[in-house]
């Protein structure tokens, strides 16, 4: 049984399986390998001298301009390390912490300087070449009509139980809503999370305008919430998912409130939906759906909508010249996480509707902030169930590497890389 570092980090074994985790398990190696690392070694340290925070390798030298109350990162294996991220960029550094090469007591502390310093990470004249040497998206993970299950299965179908051991009561995997009144969102217990995850819910369906008799469709049952909120409410709903494992709970969950007869979840591609709604929902799943798909994915949402419809949907999104420079970029998150997902811009979602639909955005509110307290208490409940997640036999690289994913995703939104927006659309520009 793997032990846990300081920070209650599950401790990286001293041996790790590569047919299960053939990224992992071994450094590169060879001429090349060893050649691109030390390049990447001086990269590196170049860039961390001038962050604040503290790298700390095992000679005692220690880089970066923090001070004694600033992110540490502790090397282990450095050679190890700079070989991953000369080999395979950012992907290496992810897979670095996988293998345990480095470690890091406040991990999104860490990863929160990186993400602030994004752009001037590595000298602007390499950058212009990063398209030559780092990975392209395989085509089998493009989200065409017959990969798509398989891309979400590989997230959602993971295990029912694996995401009730970090998520609350409610089951909702999406960024929650707090109300400002219960004080700094850094500070946000535990037990006020279940209640947020609703408040965001009945935001999205009060702006939809669904309440009793609304023909709602879903895009994204998740685990059911959504769908039971707006059964509650009087509302027909219809949801679509790709994920098996979803689909079997959300209709248990469904079944035991007493609301079957109003509610059809279905195992279906949001392409594939037929019908007239008087609003469609849809909460983080435009993310997976894949930059050059957009365009189907609002048509699909425009053909269904009935006149006088609403559209509410929230979607996590990323500044406009950053989505742009990176839409063809291969990540850790896309090999190890989202298979073919990609973020959004705001202005990629009003071109798009603008340019494909005849729906236009009409409202939007972003509360990035909310979700890196939602992320935060999920890290802490991952962290603090990681006996129960093992159990399941998920080992210490799976829990290092869903760590570090909600590690990462938080410091994307607290330091402003990342944004999640509620928006509103309808179509009363097109009635003009």
């Amino acid at each position: 049984m793997t032990g846990q570092t300081a920070a209650g980090v599950p401790a990286s074994p001293a041996t790790i399986d590569p047919e299960v985790w053939p990224g992992v398990a071994h450094a590169p190696s060879g001429t090349k390998a060893l050649v691109a690392g030390k390049a990447a070694g001086l990269l590196f340290k170049a860039a961390v001298r001038r962050l604040p925070l503290r790298v700390a390798y095992p000679d005692g030298s220690v880089l970066g301009t923090g001070g004694p109350d600033a992110p540490v990162m502790t090397m282990l294996r450095p050679a190890a390390f700079e070989v991953r991220i000369g080999d395979n960029g950012l992907i290496g550094l992810g897979e670095s912490f996988m293998a345990g090469d480095w470690e890091a007591s406040d991990l999104a502390g860490v990863l929160e300087v990186f993400a602030a310093s994004v752009d001037t990470l590595i000298p602007a004249p390499l950058q212009k070449l990063r398209s030559l040497y780092l990975p392209r998206t395989p085509r089998q993970e493009r989200n065409e009509e017959h990969n798509t299950r398989s891309n979400i299965s590989r997230h959602y179908d993971l295990s029912n139980e694996l995401f009730s051991n970090f998520l609350d009561t409610t089951m909702s995997y999406s960024s929650a809503l707090f109300p400002l009144s219960d004080g700094a969102l850094d500070s946000v217990p535990w037990d006020a999370l279940a209640e947020a995850q609703q408040a965001k819910i009945d935001r999205l369906l009060d702006k939809a305008g669904v309440g009793s008799g609304t023909r709602l469709l879903e895009i994204g049952t998740g685990w059911g919430e959504l769908a039971l909120r707006a059964a509650a409410r009087g509302a027909t709903v219809y949801s679509v998912t790709l994920s098996s494992e979803q689909r079997a709970l959300a209709q248990e969950r469904i079944a035991a409130a007493g609301y079957a007869d109003q509610v059809t979840v279905a195992l279906q591609d949001y392409r594939a939906v037929e019908g007239e709604f008087d609003a469609v929902v849809s909460v983080e799943m435009v993310e997976a759906v894949g930059y050059e798909y957009w365009p189907i994915y609002f048509q699909t949402i425009d053909r269904v909508l009935a006149p006088g419809g609403k559209v509410a949907i929230q979607a996590i999104t990323m500044p406009h010249g950053r989505m742009l420079a990176t839409r063809n970029a291969y990540t850790w998150v896309h090999k190890y996480i989202f298979p073919g997902g990609f973020l959004p811009s705001v202005r990629a979602i009003e071109s798009v509707t603008q340019q494909h639909t005849t729906l236009r955005v009409r409202e939007r509110m972003g509360l990035g902030d909310h979700y890196a307290a939602t992320l935060r208490l999920w890290e802490e409940q991952f962290i603090a169930r990681s006996q129960e997640v093992g159990g399941l036999g998920f080992d210490a690289v799976f829990q290092r590497m869903w760590l570090f994913y909600l590690c990462y995703s938080r410091a994307g939104f607290q330091s402003g890389y990342l944004d999640v927006q509620q928006i509103v659309l309808d179509r009363r520009e097109a009635q003009l």
